[in-house]
């Protein structure tokens, strides 16, 4: 069965995890990626986080897979000749270097549109044009400036930054749809773009939710929603939720059987005001049914502690996997707190290709996330991580180098 991307040809400039997330999602859809490398040295994550001496990380592995790697000295003259060359063979050409670094390399976009007009250009930035440009982001940074960290976490402690990945992964998956946007326009166009993904931009996208709430809050002045209502105050920012959703169903963490020893037994519960009868129903408090001050959604966001603790003395009361399948039954929306230990041992993830096997030469077997989108006629097989500089002949060959050729430049250190 052929791939999404087949017959698409991506130059890696990328490194860390922004960019090799996005490259590596359209290695999964069928692209041929040709990761570009230091000789010696490669990905700076390679040596990284080791818990293997001497064996590429799995911060490495598991951001490159069914990837093909080559080395490159775009220093030296002949090394700007093979790069050239793979210019003009590629159809886009994706980098994450801090700003100005590309041009400094002498791969300015008019060099590239000398060669290839057709060619697109992937760049993920910390900023957008503005007083931060020239700003050198991480993950972190990405979280705090794109206005997570200002609204995560408690109303009673600092900003919070969050486990996912928002910032380098979230980054990175939006810099490969616009890439797929760029192929498809230059169908009718038949030429390049510059295609650009600032993180910061990237984790507003992912937090607008948090934008429309700041335009509620400055033409009402509250946020029912949100757990500060109605006891506490509200500033002319919007405040930290805790683990309320903000949103129109109200949701709590709420502890599980075992808690006291599991610090991931907790169930995330949604009171949902289509199913509030099924709710009393299970907790044993059918009198609300009746009772003016829950009768309607709006009326319960005054009360949301109290309900929420007497749901709470259910779920203790029940492991969070008997809770959600109690709850399931009655359509009452639920979710487990699930550690990555769970995740990893989840059959239905495996068998799904959410969570894969991969063996590797020097690593052995290994867990990885495989593709998390799915398509009915471009199955994604995951096939392992790159060794530094693997399929240099090969791409060489294919480039028309001939054995001789590639042995010299291997001897004048080029590749």
């Amino acid at each position: 069965m052929s791939k999404a991307l087949d017959g698409v040809r991506i130059l890696d400039f990328t490194h860390v995890q922004s960019g090799p997330t996005c490259t590596q999602l359209l290695a999964w859809f069928g692209a041929d990626v040709i990761k570009v490398e230091r000789a010696g040295e490669g990905d700076a994550t390679r040596g990284q986080l080791r818990d293997i001496p001497n064996v590429d990380s799995l911060y490495f592995t598991m951001l490159n897979h069914n990837k093909r790697s080559i080395t490159l000295n775009t220093k030296k003259p002949k090394g700007m000749e093979v790069l050239n060359r793979l210019i003009k063979e590629c159809d886009v050409l994706v980098e994450n270097f801090a700003p100005g670094a590309l041009d400094r390399m002498g791969i300015t976009w008019e060099h590239i549109q000398s060669i290839n007009p057709r060619m697109i250009v992937a760049s993920v930035k910390g900023f957008g044009p503005g007083p931060y440009e020239d700003c050198k982001v991480y993950e972190n940074v990405a979280q705090c400036a794109g206005g997570s960290a200002s609204t995560s976490g408690f109303d009673d402690g600092p900003p919070m930054v969050t486990g996912a990945q928002i910032g380098d992964s979230g980054t990175g998956l939006h810099l490969a749809l616009g890439i797929v946007a760029a192929l498809y326009q230059r169908n009718s166009t038949g030429r390049g773009q510059k295609v650009l993904a600032p993180m910061q931009d990237a984790v507003l996208n992912l937090c607008r939710v948090k934008l429309r709430d700041q335009q509620r809050l400055e033409r009402t002045h509250t946020l029912h929603e949100y757990p500060q209502y109605p006891d506490g105050k509200f500033g002319d920012a919007v405040p930290r939720a805790g683990n309320s959703s903000g949103g129109g169903q109200p949701g709590s963490i709420l502890k599980c059987k075992g808690w006291e020893t599991d610090p991931n037994a907790y169930i995330y519960f949604i009171t949902q005001g289509a199913v509030w009868p099924e709710v009393c129903k299970v907790i044993g408090q059918e009198d609300w049914l009746t009772d003016e001050a829950f009768a309607t959604p709006s009326a319960r966001l005054l009360h949301l502690k109290p309900i929420f603790a007497r749901i709470e003395q259910w779920t203790m009361t029940k492991t969070k996997f008997e809770a959600m399948e109690i709850l399931n039954q009655h359509d009452i929306p639920c979710g487990p707190i699930l550690s990555m230990k769970e995740i990893a041992e989840d059959a239905s993830l495996r068998a799904t290709g959410t969570i894969v096997e991969v063996d590797h030469p020097t690593r052995g077997k290994y867990l990885s996330v495989g593709n998390p989108i799915k398509m009915s006629d471009s199955p994604t097989e995951v096939t392992r991580a790159p060794l530094l500089g693997e399929h240099t002949e090969e791409v060489l060959g294919q480039l028309g180098f001939s054995a001789e050729q590639v042995a010299q430049l291997r001897a004048e250190s080029v590749i």
